[in-house]
């Protein structure tokens, strides 16, 4: 006897759709399931015998084999679990098999028979396309947000043994949860001082531009790096579609539906490689740079993170996504992210102030060449950040809030998409020769720069590009003029060379 049902499992942070095929003949009773299954999959053998007996239902005592095909994909995950128990009970003839075509099954299974939600359901359900897909209640509003399809919820295996059987209708769809209150966004308005720092964090929401901000503690780095989010537009559908896939595959609370908002991640400097950039021994995970895709990542105390950690960046920065090869398998995971990088100029904090500063020369070089030239020339926009003087501290005169950078942003960021890309920071080179005409001057000076060594070909682009978003921040035609081309490169200070002594360089 063979009966089979629908389901989906992950792979990185896209579904797979498995067909769950069950055979039944004479024999010792057993249950066997075959197919790569991982150790959550394979414990489903007591997790779905519990929750039929549980729920009224009889096990066969006879020889079972459950397929998991195709047999080449591994599988994960407790979600199959459903879909493994509607598969017995219609080869023991307690459902009708026609009762589970056109349909799919997620959910994993108490012991009590209750059905629970599980990981990745968003990227699992928008696998089933063409399937209407029965879910736990938990995982009704993140599975209509995966697009136009029937869904169903049950609580209990019964219930769903009932409904197909034909005993019972399904049942009503839970009601909208109460929408939670927004958590207040930080404004802009409360950092004191600092223009330029100020300048560079709206550019750099505007364009796309990874940031690097390096100064003395209680120089403001970290305060206005928390306000670059808020700067953001909310995303569209789209990117929300593409940002909650990747969390919804990594495990995290979300919102009801997709979400809208750009996240902000703020991994600790002690973090891996695999923590940072992804992978994993048993399954292979998103990590901190995928998770803060269409968001922002910000490293903070960025010259204590292991060079190794940070080198690991450098090819995500540059194509927006990123490639993890194991012996599980392959997955490419997107990583489209605004890097935000907040550093101290020596290990004491204090270089530039003699009388402060307890750094030989040698240390303070040593700690600046934690970050390689291939990794700095990636940073569009490197800002220098000094201490707010103590009358502008005192006088408490605030400045622009994020309401009203955040409105040029928004401003900039639609003429950005009028050129068929999301950021300044995404043009090619063809975009920037047909957009972005550079004048005599501006071209003099440039090729001073490329003569002497100081820009290199990438950097050359990257100049173009935060000059285009100059110009769409300020709504003024995009030309590469000698005007926004010295505020593009005074953007872009030489890191190296702010405190290091010539004599020691």
């Amino acid at each position: 006897m063979l009966a089979a049902a629908t389901a989906a499992t992950l792979v990185g942070v896209d579904g797979h759709v498995v067909t769950v095929e069950v055979h039944v003949s004479n024999g010792l009773p057993s249950f066997t399931i075959v197919g790569l299954p991982d150790a959550a999959c394979r414990e489903a053998r007591d997790r779905v015998r519990a929750a039929v007996l549980s729920s009224g239902l009889d096990w066969p005592d006879r020889r079972v084999t459950l397929n998991l095909a195709p047999s080449g994909v591994r599988k994960g995950g407790a979600v199959l679990d459903l879909a493994m128990a509607v598969a017995v009970l219609a080869v023991t003839e307690q459902l009708p098999a026609e009762s589970l075509r056109g349909k799919a099954f997620l959910g994993e299974l108490g012991l009590d028979g209750v059905v629970r939600g599980g990981v990745g359901v968003l990227p699992l359900v928008d696998a089933l396309r063409d399937r209407a897909v029965v879910v736990a209640s938990e995982s009704y509003h993140l599975a209509l947000a995966a697009g136009p399809r029937d869904v169903h919820v049950v609580q209990t295996l019964g219930q769903l043994a009932s409904v197909l059987a034909g005993r019972a209708p399904w049942p009503d769809p839970p009601p909208d949860p109460p929408q939670p209150p927004a958590a207040p966004v930080p404004d802009l308005g409360d950092v004191i001082g600092q223009p330029l720092a100020r300048r560079a964090v709206e550019v750099a929401a505007a364009g796309g531009h990874h940031l690097l901000m390096l100064g003395p503690p209680g120089a403001g780095k970290t305060m206005l790096a928390r306000r670059l989010v808020g700067l953001l537009p909310e995303l569209s559908r789209q990117f929300a579609m593409e940002a909650t896939r990747v969390q919804s595959a990594a495990g995290l609370p979300l919102p009801t539906g997709l979400a809208t908002r750009p996240v902000l991640r703020s991994p600790h400097h002690t973090a891996t490689v695999t923590a940072l950039i992804g992978g994993g021994s048993t399954a292979i995970r998103p990590g901190e740079i995928s998770l803060a895709h269409r968001g922002v990542l910000f490293l903070d105390e960025l010259g204590e993170f292991a060079p190794s950690v940070l080198d690991a960046m450098r090819q995500p920065l540059e194509e927006g996504v990123v490639r993890i090869s194991r012996a599980l398998g392959a997955c490419t995971f997107p990583a489209r992210f605004l890097l935000v990088a907040a550093m101290n100029p020596c290990p004491c904090g204090q270089a530039g102030r003699p009388d402060s500063c307890r750094c030989s020369d040698h240390a303070r070089l040593r700690y600046l060449r934690r970050l390689s030239g291939p990794l700095l020339d990636r940073f569009d926009l490197r800002v220098q950040v000094q201490r707010p003087e103590p009358d502008q501290l005192l006088d408490g005169a605030r400045g622009e809030s994020t309401e009203t950078v955040g409105a040029r942003v928004t401003a900039a960021r639609a003429r950005a998409a009028g050129r068929g890309v999301a950021t300044n920071a995404e043009l090619t080179h063809e975009q920037l020769e047909r957009h972005a005409p550079i004048t005599a001057a501006a071209r003099r000076e440039l090729r001073t720069r490329l003569a002497k060594g100081l820009l290199s070909g990438r950097g050359l682009h990257r100049v173009r590009c935060v000059v285009m978003t100059l110009c769409d921040l300020d709504g003024d035609d995009p030309v590469v003029d000698a005007e926004r081309l010295n505020e593009a490169l005074a953007l872009r200070a030489s890191v190296g060379s702010l405190h290091v002594p010539a004599a020691a360089r």
